[in-house]
């Protein structure tokens, strides 16, 4: 391999294979049609390409047009496949890019070991990729070999679109998110191994075996020890995009997530400089979520995305990047919906961790407290591995779960405050540190305390380790607390607490005795130059003070009204979900996501929700889980209608995108843990009967790190049917089984269908719907296509199967399509699925066809639900 990296000379910098850059494995690749809310139909191409030794699976996004675009390269995250970037690509497809997404290496069908973004592997694979987008005929070339082209992607992928702009100058922009500056930063900040979220790494990537041989080597003796070395450090830095920061200078937005204990914003804040230091323009904008869970804001960022490149990388000069610096802030809960309310702040310029800071007087004496032996029982802060579960959730609402031993740590309070204080950035405070052993592991937090003293918030769950080398003759140490933006509430206290074992991170085995005094003030960032854009206000606001009264008193009967929830229908009190006219259109979208559809599901059915990409399935599934409202029509779930937060949801249960669980707990304890954090009584979560019914039988008392992929959806099958639920939404259950897995989750669906409750399945494998379910709603561009028991659907006595001599041209297909009695017509690999319309016969069909020479060899009913449904959506799959 040939590597032109720039250095002190500023050449041009890629990665480019010796001789053929790349070699299309699969010759011209698979073209699928695929449908989009956003735009035109998109078509996406699947090809393995080869890179050396190891073959990358990789998808193509184009939609019609004769006209050079500029290409994006999506990279997914950590443990996922280029799969997970589809519906962002299609997206991008449809608003004039050419987006190329992959497995990288070790993941989806990729072949080759984990690199975690080796320049000789991970990252000079993108510089193929870039070759592979340079020889397309769709994409816009700034020279020959040179295409326009930027990266984004979220955790790994993120990673990848930093170091692809450092290693390859061809890279024109890049939109990274919730991901890492220095890898080794993030894995051992200030010397202290975070073992929870290494374990989770080694774990996701599938074990230790799928990494590379010193990756592997590497985090076994770190793991043993319980500390990093320095050979463990420079083999990570090696690999992160601060290793090339001086060669990063293209227009980048950096995202970073606020609940993110794995990457917290302070890897944003050192690339923003680093970038910027570039002469390169940098956005930065701090998201309500991350890794531990919260609102990922997924809508407004592929939004702000999408802007971002249209600047860049189509140069349109006209559009509106967004701030210069952006954070969105929680204010608390909508009484109406009970979601968390979000607002942007922003500023002019990025105002970095430490911008108008303000000193908060901190008393407590020196405090002498303990590690324990074996640093059990570990302090907790964050939970790492929950961002997809149940108690990620709770950190939207700024709930989280803490917890520290009493001898285990010092504490040190402010005095109540007598104005608000809105924290924006890291605070930092100076102590002095003794121990009885060499070297003390810190844990530094700030709590923020209720009025009451019982009120205690973490805020966004963070913690800042810190390893105090030479404390046994005593040392000052300056800690730099995590970065947050939280406001303090007037009449509250700060609080810090130094605590000497945390759940996340490796402490010392050996008991000691630890005593901590103060030496300054808490210093706290306040970031005066970003403002919190106001609310709009009610135009009565600006009327005459009689008239603005009788308005101000009308909106106020009127919002009464809006928000009372309408009364149960008591016809429906039995029924588990009845869908009346219901509609959805995205802010932005041209077209609707949902539009009138009507169903209904009964009591014991298990009921497959079936539609191409882009029909609106997923839109239905979270307005039914009143995760987001529709726009019109209406939800009832055993005759309740239902908003965000309705109680009657108390009766859903729901897996959708699967769900997070500590590795190193057995399943039981998961599951557990998971329902402890919903406050309910754990009689009511009928654990054994969920378990029963998902049959994980002594797998229970393993912990979860050992299961296989078809174990752990049983796992998550049975989170979700924790409490019993009468209707469960199982989204995409079987992801990633192979058959017998599969065969055993229809089991699973059946047997909790059996005592009366009901399910509701979404999938793409069509033969296992057809098994498994006992009815169909059929969905296509947002329309209820056609709705009933299997059956009656697969057994039509309107569609046809045409068997042909020869495959029919286009020119006739548009003629067959136009007959008198044809409803709908699609080519197969043997001839034609025709559905006739009410007043179409089979006799009249056949003569028709013969008048069109085309030649019919065979002509009968047909009997698979792939047939059923292609016929029904009329080829939009």
């Amino acid at each position: 391999m040939d590597l032109r990296l720039r250095g002190p000379s500023r050449r041009p910098r890629r990665l480019l294979a010796a001789g053929a850059a790349v070699v299309v494995l699969a010759g011209a690749g698979t073209w699928t049609a695929v449908a989009s809310d956003e735009g035109p139909a998109v078509h996406r191409a699947d090809r393995l390409l080869s890179a050396g030794d190891v073959r990358l699976d990789t998808s193509y996004f184009t939609a019609p047009g004769g006209e050079r675009r500029p290409a994006v390269l999506l990279g997914h995250g950590f443990g996922g496949s280029k799969d997970d970037m589809r519906e962002q690509a299609e997206e991008l497809a449809a608003d004039g890019y050419a987006v190329l997404t992959w497995s990288a290496r070790g993941f989806g069908r990729s072949t080759g070991a984990i690199g975690l973004n080796d320049p000789k592997g991970e990252v000079a694979d993108v510089s193929r990729l870039i070759d592979w987008l340079a020889q397309q005929p769709q994409v816009r070339l700034d020279r020959t070999g040179d295409p326009r082209v930027g990266m984004a992607g979220a955790s790994y992928g993120g990673a990848i679109s930093l170091l692809g702009a450092g290693y390859d100058d061809r890279v024109d922009a890049i939109a990274p998110a919730v991901t890492y500056w220095n890898l080794a930063d993030a894995l051992f900040p200030n010397g202290v191994f975070k073992k929870l979220w290494a374990g989770l790494f080694v774990n996701t990537g599938g074990g230790c075996h799928r990494f590379e041989d010193r990756l592997c080597r590497m985090y076994e003796r770190v793991a043993e020890s319980g500390t990093p070395d320095a050979g463990a450090r420079a083999l990570l830095e090696q690999r992160s995009p601060s290793a090339v920061a001086d060669r990063i200078d293209v227009p980048t937005l950096l995202v970073q997530g606020q609940r993110d204990s794995l990457f917290p914003l302070g890897q944003a804040d050192a690339a923003a400089r680093a970038i910027r230091a570039n002469g390169a323009p940098v956005d930065v904008d701090w998201i309500a979520g991350g890794h531990d869970g919260g609102d990922q804001e997924v809508d407004r960022l592929r939004a702000r995305i999408r802007v971002w490149f249209d600047r860049y990388l189509k140069d349109d000069k006209a559009v509106d990047t967004g701030p210069a610096f952006r954070v969105t802030r929680t204010g608390g809960v909508d009484s109406t919906d009970g979601q968390a309310q979000l607002r942007g702040a922003s500023g002019d310029r990025y105002p970095g961790l430490d911008s108008g800071r303000e000193e908060v007087a901190l008393t407590g004496r020196e405090q002498s407290f303990a590690n324990p032996a074996g640093a059990n029982p570990p302090a907790v802060s964050a939970l790492p591995g929950l961002g997809g579960g149940g108690l990620a959730q709770l950190s939207s609402l700024g709930v989280g779960v803490s917890l520290d031993f009493p001898g285990q740590y010092a504490r040190f309070d402010s005095a109540p405050l007598r104005d608000d204080l809105r924290i924006t950035g890291s605070p930092t405070v100076t102590v002095h540190v003794e121990s009885t052993s060499e070297d003390a592991v810190l844990f530094a937090k700030v709590y923020d305390v209720g009025a009451d003293g019982t009120q205690q918030v973490l805020p966004s769950q963070l913690v800042a380790p810190v390893r105090v080398k030479g404390a046994k003759s005593g040392k000052d140490v300056t800690i730099t607390l995590p970065a947050v933006d939280h406001e303090i509430d007037r009449g509250h206290r700060l609080r810090l607490v130094l605590a000497s074992t945390d759940l996340g991170y490796a402490s010392p085995a050996a008991p000691a005795t630890y005593r901590v005094a103060l030496k300054s003030d808490l210093s706290v960032p306040t970031a005066p130059a970003v403002t919190t854009a106001a609310a709009p206000l009610p135009t009565w606001v600006w009327w005459l003070p009689l008239a603005g009264a009788l308005v101000a008193a009308a909106l106020l009967l009127t919002a009464r009204r809006r928000t009372a929830a309408p009364a149960p229908d008591p016809e429906l009190a039995d029924v588990p979900l009845q869908i009346t006219d219901l509609s959805k259109k995205y802010a932005g979208g041209d077209r609707y996501s949902v539009r009138d559809l009507t169903f209904r599901v009964d009591k014991g059915q298990v009921l497959g929700l079936l539609g191409p990409n882009g029909a609106g399935k997923t839109t239905t599934l979270r307005m039914l889980m009143g995760l987001i409202r529709p726009d019109g029509g209406e939800i009832r779930v055993f005759g309740h209608a239902i908003r965000p937060g309705s109680p009657v949801l108390s009766r859903v249960g729901a897996f959708v995108e699967g769900a997070g669980f500590l590795p190193h707990l057995s399943g039981r304890e998961n599951l557990e843990l998971y329902w402890a954090a919903t406050g309910r009584p754990a009689g009511d979560a009928h654990l054994d009967e969920a378990l029963e019914i998902a049959g994980l039988g002594d797998a229970l008392a393993r912990a979860v790190r050992t299961y296989s992929q078809g174990m752990r959806q049983r796992l998550a099958i049975a989170q979700a049917m924790l409490g019993l639920p009468d209707l469960l939404i199982l989204d995409e259950p079987t992801n990633g089984l192979d058959p017998p897995q599969i065969r055993e989750m229809r089991e699973v669906m059946i047997r909790y269908a059996a005592a009366g409750r009901t399910v509701i399945v979404s999938s793409h494998l069509l033969a296992e719907v057809e098994q498994t379910c006992t009815h169909l709603v059929v969905m296509d561009r947002g329309r209820l296509v056609q709705a009933g028991p299997v059956g009656e659907i697969v057994g039509s006595g309107d569609t046809l199967l045409v068997g042909t001599a020869t495959p029919v041209e286009e020119p006739v297909m548009e003629k067959v399509t136009a007959l008198e009695g044809v409803a709908s017509a699609v080519r197969t690999d043997d001839g034609l699925l025709v559905r006739l319309g009410a007043d179409g016969s089979a006799s009249r069909l056949v003569a028709e066809l013969v008048r069109l020479d085309v030649p019919v060899a065979s002509v009968g009913p047909h009997r698979r639900l792939e047939d059923a449904f292609l016929t029904l959506i009329g080829g939009s799959a």
